[in-house]
């Protein structure tokens, strides 16, 4: 939502989606794609190479999850 509200990631910054919460556990949401709309894939690729490029994956970090859809079809 955060994504859609700016129009394009290249709108958006690291601290306009990244949150730390109990423990020092960094979150990130990147959503997914209007129902019926769009492919999860793309969505799940724009938000890595976002997290990437804006320096997401630190050196202190001990695990990195995903939490990725598995239900939107594409195509």
């Amino acid at each position: 939502d955060v994504a859609r509200e700016a129009s394009s990631v290249e709108d958006l910054e690291l601290d306009d989606v990244l949150h730390i919460g109990f423990g020092g556990v960094k979150c990130a949401e990147s959503g997914g794609p209007e129902p019926g709309v769009g492919c999860a894939g793309r969505g799940v690729i724009t938000a890595i190479n976002f997290l990437e490029a804006e320096g997401a994956y630190t050196d202190d970090l001990d695990f990195v999850f995903y939490d990725v859809l598995g239900d939107v079809v594409c195509g």
